[in-house]
């Protein structure tokens, strides 16, 4: 009798679930520069569907056999192209959610499956649809500018990982990665736009989560001259510690070339500009093998003078540079580095990390390594590449001092510049003057 009581309850609470259907448990929303994304909390697998209205401009979802909480959604705090969240009961048994926009947008939708600290989530990625005519105009401008300029800034992407609903590693005493590297970034940005002849531009600018495909298109569409991607590295034993530089490996590399193989109207930025539409797969191949090539070997060069750099203000955790597949290095054409500026999982290093002087003296060390590497491999048409050919001839009383003050430079740059082992010079030698900043 027991056993047939136990077994008719059972019965009945899954009865009771199938009824109640899906419950909308709790919605977030975060604010990028060109897109908002919503969440929503969900007790289990749900579908739904998706359509926009406009006069006013707002988007319906509707979830079928669901529920929600009416004062919890409408407590959800607007941000970015969101003015309100309202929601509603529909034909009895499903949930229509609106969102009450600012303008028009291109949705985009997608579930995900428990993972982390999270369930089951409907995600909604709203872009500003009048923001891409903005930018065609403002790309347009850019291009007519850039025609009439004779030197062109250097563009740095930095990328600070995770973000949003992604929030990284965390430490044991709270700290997260999403956090610190993206103070890092902020302040490495400020060091590369006060470098002559450096642009930086931030990945991501708050908490807010960027697809890591989509980090590697912005740094594209800004023709970055080369992308650094700053983490905070995570192990289950606390005392690992330091920090490390990876660059992509030939595995990923060859993956990433095979992708872009196969959209061959997309590829022609990675061979010079020429088109691959009318190429044999052998030619296209070649094509794209020799801008990778080059590619690597610019980051293998980066990320050592990076890797030197971080080794003077600390431990690293490995001597070498380190490969691997990471998605955000894979840029064809984009010399590209990550870095992982400590153990967060390590109680001092995440002390460390959440200090301003040692954020500070991570971001000076990344420029250090930045700097390092464009004056020895100075673009074309750049200020950069001009300042590097300055060279002067060492005249009778010249000081080091004295040269330094007259270039505007410092004198231990010229000294490393031009490895010299002490302050004497010698008349008729040709000293080699770095960027101002050295």
């Amino acid at each position: 009798m027991r056993r047939w009581t136990g077994g008719l309850f059972l019965l009945l609470l899954t009865a009771l679930a199938q009824a109640a259907g899906v419950q909308v448990q709790g919605a977030r929303l975060w604010a990028a520069p060109d897109s908002t994304r919503v969440v929503f909390d969900v007790s289990g697998p749900v579908e739904h569907r998706l359509f926009t209205l406009k006069n006013p401009d707002r988007l319906v979802i509707d979830l079928p056999d669901a529920r929600a909480d009416a004062a919890l959604l409408a407590a959800v705090r607007p941000g970015g192209i969101v003015q309100r969240l309202r929601s509603g009961a529909r034909n009895r048994k499903d949930l229509r959610l609106v969102l009450d926009l600012k303008g028009p947008v291109k949705p985009k939708s997608f579930v995900l499956k428990p993972g982390n600290k999270y369930g089951h989530r409907l995600v909604i990625d709203l872009y500003d649809a009048s923001a891409s005519a903005k930018h065609k105009a403002s790309s347009a401008s850019k291009r007519k500018s850039s025609h009439t300029a004779k030197l062109r800034d250097l563009v740095i992407a930095i990328d600070a990982g995770h973000g949003g609903e992604d929030p990284g590693a965390r430490g044991r005493h709270g700290a997260r990665e999403k956090d610190v590297v993206l103070a890092i970034a902020r302040r490495l940005a400020k060091l590369v736009d006060r470098e002559p002849g450096m642009r930086a531009v931030l990945i991501r600018k708050g908490d807010y989560y960027v697809g890591l495909r989509r980090r590697m298109q912005i740094a594209r569409k800004n023709r970055a001259d080369l992308f650094i991607s700053i983490h905070a590295d995570a192990f289950r034993n606390h005392r690992a510690s330091g920090s490390s530089v990876y660059v992509i490996s030939r595995r990923g590399a060859s993956s990433e070339m095979a992708r872009w193989l196969a959209a061959r109207e997309n590829a022609a930025d990675l061979a010079g500009g020429v088109s691959l539409d009318d190429k044999d797969d052998l030619l296209a191949e070649v094509l794209l093998d020799l801008a990778q090539t080059a590619t690597l070997e610019a980051s293998d060069d980066l990320a050592s003078r990076l890797l030197r750099e971080m080794r003077r203000i600390g431990k690293v955790h490995k001597k070498q540079v380190q490969h691997a597949g990471f998605m955000v290095l894979k840029s064809p054409d984009i010399p590209s580095v990550l870095v992982e500026t400590a153990f967060i999982s390590n109680p001092g290093e995440e002390k460390r990390l959440r200090s301003a002087a040692h954020q500070r003296k991570v971001a000076n060390a990344l420029m250090r390594g930045i700097r390092s590497y464009f004056q020895a491999n100075p673009p074309p048409g750049t200020l950069v590449a001009k300042n590097a050919a300055r060279r002067h001839v060492i005249r009778s009383g010249d000081t080091l001092s004295q040269i330094a003050q007259r270039y505007g430079v410092s004198a231990r740059s010229i000294k490393v510049t031009n490895k010299l082992k002490s302050d004497r010079l010698m008349v008729g030698k040709v000293l080699s003057i770095p960027a101002r900043g050295g």
